[in-house]
């Protein structure tokens, strides 16, 4: 069974998938101009491998995901010029842009840092290519970064749109499937392979491959029925979303988490105590404020640390505890206390550490935890308001401005950024100069 051409036209949902380009890259080029045109890459925690590139960037054939060190011949022959990962940055400009976005309409799905759905369906009278103009004028003026918008009846359409207007100059950045006629919609997607379609990763893609669906439109004609026998009710949604028929809908507020984890390579090898403690606590008070940031508290925790396993030279060690909590809590001084006990039960002396981590497990609502007839019901509520002065602080002043003594003044652990360029929105100190 299959099908034949589609008129998005005369579906009533209309949903717009926004999206910053090239966005880590974009954010650095926002307060450095003279980047613009210059070929740029971003790299991973330690400065490890390429997790954003600059369109120059993929034009020289770097792939996401390749260590650093394998381009050094290539950044001979060419002008490369790579940035550490700037969280603090990345995910300030992320919640600007977010929030002009949502100026566009009621109803707002932030879908990752870079990426966010509208529900335009409320807008029947307006010409949604000339919106979605005004979606990306408005970003680029007000926040500096350049979006792309794809219009469709599903979001498996709109991120497909959203691709369109990327790959495809004549659209200007913006793509609504139901303003072309359906004929050419399908030679697009005849044109496009499967593995361009939300959800449908490189193995599936294989998979799909030895069945003879190469392209986005051999998915859309395969028969629901058969899809779901062949694979799973998931992919029989995409062929669904692929047909107009809506299956995946609006989400307004992320699922909480049911785990928290919070792990790094360190930028050095450590092999004392003191200096795990150190690392350890600072990730267990990052997860604690996730935690608190969800409304949630924790009744289990998980501690790890490990050796390099890549390391053939040094001697291996990895090794990991589970410690039940007395009641369920959101607490860092609490969670730090039981974290460092199960780092003391796991450390063993003699081997170069490269990587720690902590894991927040059998998460509950904040609402239905029951303090235990040993709690202090008026420490428990004074430790509530210090959390919360906490957080305000270090959500004002940035991460880290205030801690706890045990994760240490200067850690010599701390992961490599020697090529991060200033916190330009988060730091006092690293404002721009004009």
């Amino acid at each position: 069974m299959g099908c034949g051409d589609i008129d998005y036209s005369a579906f009533p949902s209309r949903l717009a998938l926004i999206d910053g380009n090239n966005f880590y890259v974009s954010c650095e080029r926002v307060f450095n101009p003279k980047l613009e045109g210059k070929t740029i890459v971003v790299l991973s925690n330690n400065d490890g491998c390429v997790v954003a590139r600059s369109q120059e960037a993929k034009a020289l054939g770097i792939k996401m995901g390749v260590p650093w060190f394998q381009l050094k011949e290539l950044c001979r022959q060419h002008p490369i010029q790579a940035f550490s990962s700037n969280y603090a940055l990345y995910g300030d400009m992320s919640q600007r842009m977010m929030s002009v976005i949502g100026q566009f309409s009621p109803e707002q799905e932030v879908y990752s840092i870079d990426e966010s759905f509208l529900d335009l369906s409320g807008f029947p009278h307006l010409d949604l290519n000339d919106y979605g103009q005004q979606i990306r004028a408005r970003v680029k003026q007000w926040v500096g970064i350049p979006v792309c918008v794809g219009i469709a009846p599903t979001k498996t359409l709109a991120k497909l749109a959203n691709h369109f207007a990327k790959k495809r100059p004549a659209l200007n950045g913006v793509c609504d499937l139901a303003s072309l006629p359906a004929n050419e919609i399908t030679a697009i997607m005849r044109e496009t392979d499967v593995s361009e379609v939300w959800g449908v990763g490189r193995q599936m893609s294989a998979q799909l491959n030895r069945m003879q669906i190469m392209t986005v439109a051999d998915l859309r004609a395969a028969s629901p029925n058969w899809i779901r026998q062949q694979f799973s009710v998931v992919l029989e949604r995409t062929v669904r979303e692929l047909r107009g028929e809506t299956c995946i809908g609006m989400q307004d507020s992320p699922e909480k988490r049911q785990q928290i984890l919070c792990s790094r390579s360190f930028g050095t090898y450590v092999s004392d105590l003191t200096s795990l403690q150190e690392s350890v606590s600072t990730y267990i008070a990052r997860a604690a404020e996730k935690l608190r940031s969800q409304q949630s508290m924790a009744h289990t925790l998980n501690v790890f640390i490990r050796t390099n396993p890549f390391s053939q030279k040094e001697p291996q060690y990895s090794k990991g505890i589970t410690v039940p909590l007395p009641s369920a809590t959101d607490d860092t001084l609490l969670l730090t206390y039981y974290a460092l006990f199960g780092l003391e039960r796991i450390f063993k002396e003699g081997f170069a550490y490269q990587k720690a981590g902590v894991m927040l497990m059998d998460l509950i609502d904040r609402s239905q935890a029951q303090p235990s007839l040993l709690d202090d019901v008026v420490e428990l509520e004074r430790r509530k308001r210090l959390m919360t002065v906490m957080d305000r602080i270090n959500g004002e002043f940035g991460r880290g401005s205030i801690q706890l003594a045990s994760a240490g003044v200067k850690p010599i652990w701390r992961m490599r950024q020697d090529r991060r360029s200033p916190r330009y929105t988060t730091r006092w100190g690293e404002l721009v100069g004009v």
